[in-house]
C-alpha cells in the first residue's frame, strides 16, 4: 500500500481517538463544572417551638429534596464539602439540632435533650420548610434521629444514604459503648464521669484523626469548630445527657428493622470501615433487612467526608439518578 495512504489512514485513526477521548472528557467534566456554577449556598433560621433552627440550603426547590441530618459533636458544617457537589442537581437542606451548631441551645431545664424530642423537632422543621417528601442522609446522631421520623412517616421517605449511623445491636459491640452502657444502666455522677471525657478537645481531635488514612487531608477547622461550641457553657451537660438519651435508640432497634423490611426504602450505604465508634459491623446486618441495598465500605475515619467528600458525592449521584424522579 502506498506510503502516504498508510499514514492518512493512521492519522484519520488516530483523530478519531483524540475526538472520542475529547468528548469523553467533555462529558465527565460538564456535572463539576455545572456545580460550581450553580451551586449557592444559603444560611437560614426558623423557629420550631420557639426554638431557632439553623440551617442551609442549596440547589434548586423544584429539585428532589435531601434532608442531611448531621452526628456528634459536630452540625451541619460536617456537609460544607459534600453539598455544592450535589446542589446541582437535588434541593439540599441541613439542619442543626437545637444544642448544636449555630441553633438555639435552651438551657436543659427548659428543653428536654433526647432523641425523641430532636427527632419531633426535625420533624416538625420539615414542615415549617415546606418539604414533605425527601431523601435522608443520616450519619451517628442523624441515624436514630432520622429513622424515628422514618419509621413514623415512611410516605415521606424516598430513599436512605446511611453513613456510620447505627440500627442493629452489632454496631455497638465494641470497646467504645462500653461505659456509655454502664451510665445507661446506672444515671450516676461516677458513672457518667468517664463520658464527659468525650467532650474534650483530645477526644474531639481523636474523632477526626482516628482511621483515616492521610491527616494532611483532614481539616483541623472542623474540630476547632466542633469544640468551640461543646466548650460555651451548658453545653457539655447537655452532651452528657444525650449519651444517656442514646440508650433509648436500641430498644428502637426492632421499630426501624420493621420498617426497613415492610417498606424497603432504596438505600446506599457508605461506611468508614475504620471508624471505632461505628465500625464495619454495624454495617453489614442492615443487607439483612435490605437485600437490594448498596454496600461500600471507604478506607476512612468516623467522619468520611472529611476525606471521601468527592467518593460519596459520586456514589450518591448514581444513586440517586437511578431512584429518585427528576
Amino acid at each position: 500500500m502506498n506510503p502516504s495512504r498508510i499514514l492518512g489512514h493512521s492519522l484519520a485513526a488516530f483523530s478519531l481517538v483524540v475526538l472520542a477521548h475529547t468528548a469523553q472528557a467533555a462529558t465527565a467534566a460538564a456535572p463539576a463544572a455545572n456545580v460550581a456554577s450553580t451551586a449557592s449556598v444559603s444560611y437560614r433560621t426558623v423557629k420550631v417551638d420557639g426554638v431557632n433552627i439553623f440551617y442551609r440550603e442549596a440547589g434548586p426547590k423544584n429539585a428532589p429534596t435531601l434532608l442531611l441530618l448531621h452526628g456528634f459533636p459536630t452540625s451541619s458544617q460536617m456537609f460544607r464539602n459534600l453539598i455544592p457537589m450535589l446542589a446541582d442537581r437535588y434541593h439540599i437542606i441541613a439542619p442543626d439540632y437545637p444544642g448544636y451548631g449555630q441553633s438555639d441551645m435552651p438551657p436543659m431545664d427548659k428543653f428536654e435533650y433526647s432523641f425523641d424530642h430532636l427527632a419531633s423537632i426535625i420533624d416538625k422543621f420539615t414542615t415549617a420548610v415546606g418539604v414533605s417528601r425527601y431523601a435522608l442522609y443520616v450519619q451517628d446522631y442523624g441515624a436514630p434521629i432520622g429513622y424515628r421520623i422514618a419509621a413514623a412517616h415512611p410516605e415521606r421517605v424516598s430513599a436512605i444514604v446511611v453513613q456510620n449511623g447505627n440500627a442493629y445491636d452489632e454496631g455497638l459491640d465494641n470497646d467504645f459503648w462500653v461505659p456509655a452502657k454502664k451510665y445507661w444502666a446506672a444515671k450516676t455522677e461516677a458513672n457518667g464521669k468517664p463520658l464527659r471525657q468525650l467532650f474534650e478537645m483530645p477526644a474531639t481531635k481523636w474523632q477526626y484523626s482516628e482511621g483515616y488514612r492521610d491527616q494532611t487531608h483532614i481539616s483541623p477547622d472542623a474540630a476547632t469548630i466542633d469544640q468551640a461550641l461543646m466548650d460555651r457553657p451548658g453545653n457539655k451537660d447537655i452532651q452528657l445527657e444525650m449519651f444517656y438519651s442514646y440508650g433509648t435508640n436500641p430498644g428502637h432497634y426492632p421499630e426501624w428493622q420493621a420498617y426497613f423490611r415492610k417498606h424497603q426504602p432504596p438505600m446506599l450505604i457508605v461506611w468508614g470501615k475504620n471508624d471505632k465508634i461505628f465500625p464495619a459491623a454495624g454495617a453489614h446486618p442492615y443487607l439483612r433487612d435490605l437485600p437490594k441495598a448498596e454496600l461500600h465500605l471507604l478506607d476512612t475515619g468516623h467522619f468520611a467526608l472529611e476525606e471521601d467528600s468527592a467518593v460519596i458525592a459520586g456514589l450518591m449521584r448514581k444513586f440517586l439518578a437511578r431512584t429518585l424522579k427528576p
